[in-house]
């Protein structure tokens, strides 16, 4: 068969990802943090983007001043003025000197108290100390050799987030050239320090240098956890009991004093910082019925600027270059806010297709909730599937119950004895009532567990009991059992 090269005609159809429907795409699957961080991101490099302003509120008026109200304010007359009083003077002045960055708090010239509302110096610090500055500090007031520092920021240098020496005596002796003994005795200088437990190779040893902080060496919590650490892991305490020859009442009040140590002694230290959750829409019930708003709260309203549409109109005004720039940039801005407002419509519409399958969630809790799969939102509302996917990514909705992610309402069905079917995260939250409310003396096994949900015509496995358990952070029946005392 011979080769060779033709032109030919062919009628077909394909989807061609324009960088408009890119950008609709992207901004429907952000979450709200990101989509303001996007928002503040196309205000900067779109100049026909710009915010709407906030209404202007002042103290002691209820009413936001009106347009021309605050385009009558001249120059000489600034809005501090109108604010303070009619007298200029009576504006007090900025004394810079209460933000200066002097952390002398034994010394000032100033012979008034400063106001309760007045910048703290510390306002200015950019970042929170951590674990290291604060081991640091302490050496500061500790008279060492040049070596014994060496060794000790060594040291603190190779302690992980949860304040434990991660590296061998080995390495010391390598890059600081000295002896074992000297590492090893830098070392223990180390664990001396605050917070007690600090340094440590392991848990063991942490929880044994706290214990010898509290003066227990010798004593039963520390033979305990130098000795049987794998039995108190197991909760074996009836074991411990006999290894030991104490009561097992002795045993507990030893665990007890165990329990109240803190196995990772770095971790309230962490610079780490918390990210709460801010809902993109809320569930209210008012007067029997469930009302869908959307959180607009700290997102940007944006419109078109009046300035460069002006100027547009203007034909001798602009370039032809200048003039395609702003048409350009235009037509992005126009693109931009209907993703915006189709983002938020769409959102609206899976809410409110989660609130009508779900129902029974918003009314009794998590216990009532239904299988459902993304086909199911996605023909309700006449979507496809991916597009409901990116809408419940990251998303979070606040509930009578609770904020739960927009994900979470999306469950596999488990068969019932009878027929029926239950959804997932039902026979998860039954699982955990069932452990709340088992003897800790006698904790039910996954093997019972699975039983009980027999008796409720809902047939689980023993492994599906395991792996639901571990979804829902549960230890294992041997971690849970706690023994009587004797």
């Amino acid at each position: 068969m011979a080769l060779e090269l033709k032109q030919s005609l062919k009628l077909a159809q394909k989807l061609v990802m324009t960088p408009q429907l890119r950008q609709a795409i992207k901004l429907l699957q952000l979450g709200r943090l990101e989509l303001t961080d996007a928002l503040q991101a196309e205000i900067e490099q779109n100049p026909m983007l710009e915010e709407i302003p906030l209404p202007l509120e002042l103290p002691g008026h209820p009413d936001a001043l009106s347009a021309e109200e605050v385009s009558g304010i001249s120059d000489e007359a600034p809005v501090t003025d109108r604010v303070k009083g009619d007298d200029p003077a009576s504006v007090a002045e900025v004394n810079w000197e209460d933000y200066a960055n002097s952390f002398d708090a034994d010394f000032s010239f100033a012979h008034e108290t400063p106001p309760a509302d007045a910048p703290s110096q510390f306002d200015f610090i950019s970042a929170t100390p951590g674990l290291a500055s604060y081991l640091q500090w302490q050496l500061t007031h500790l008279e060492l050799t040049e070596q014994d520092t060496e060794l000790a920021h060594f040291i603190i240098g190779n302690l992980d987030e949860h304040g434990f020496f991660d590296a061998d005596i080995s390495d010391v002796c390598r890059h600081c050239q000295c002896t074992e003994e000297e590492a090893e005795g830098v070392l223990r200088l180390v664990q001396s320090l605050d917070p007690p437990g600090i340094g440590a190779r392991d848990i063991r040893e942490s929880l044994l240098l706290q214990l010898d902080r509290l003066d227990y060496y010798g004593l039963l919590p520390y033979l305990i956890v130098d000795q049987y650490m794998s039995l108190l892991e197991a909760r074996n305490y009836i074991q411990l009991a006999r290894e030991t020859g104490v009561s097992l009442k002795k045993v507990n009040e030893a665990v007890a004093i165990v329990q109240e140590l803190t196995p990772y002694p770095g971790n309230e230290f962490s610079n780490a910082q918390t990210h709460y959750v801010v809902p993109d829409v809320y569930v209210y019930k008012i007067d029997g019925e469930f009302v869908i708003q959307l959180n607009a709260e700290g997102l940007p309203q944006l419109r078109l600027s009046e300035e460069y549409q002006q100027l547009l109109k203007q034909k001798s005004a602009l370039t032809s270059e200048s003039r395609g720039f702003l048409r350009e940039n235009k037509r992005n801005a126009e693109w931009f806010i209907k993703s915006i407002e189709q983002r938020q419509r769409t959102i609206y519409k899976v809410m409110e297709s989660l609130l009508k399958f779900q129902r029974d969630f918003f009314e009794q809790g998590p216990g009532a909730m239904k299988p459902l799969i993304l086909r199911d939102v996605a023909e309700d509302i006449g979507m496809h599937e991916s597009t409901v996917s990116r809408v419940t990514s990251n998303k979070y909705v606040h509930t009578p119950q609770g904020i739960y992610e927009l994900k979470y309402f999306f469950s596999t069905a488990v068969a019932t004895a009878d027929g029926d079917t239950v959804a997932a995260e039902a026979i998860k939250t039954r699982i955990r009532q069932l452990v709340h409310n088992e003897n800790p003396e006698k904790p039910l096994s996954d093997n019972k567990i699975s039983e009980l949900l027999a008796e409720e015509n809902i047939s689980v496995a023993r492994r599906t009991v395991a792996k639901y358990r571990d979804q829902l952070k549960i230890l294992p029946v041997k971690h849970r059992r706690q023994a009587r005392n004797t």
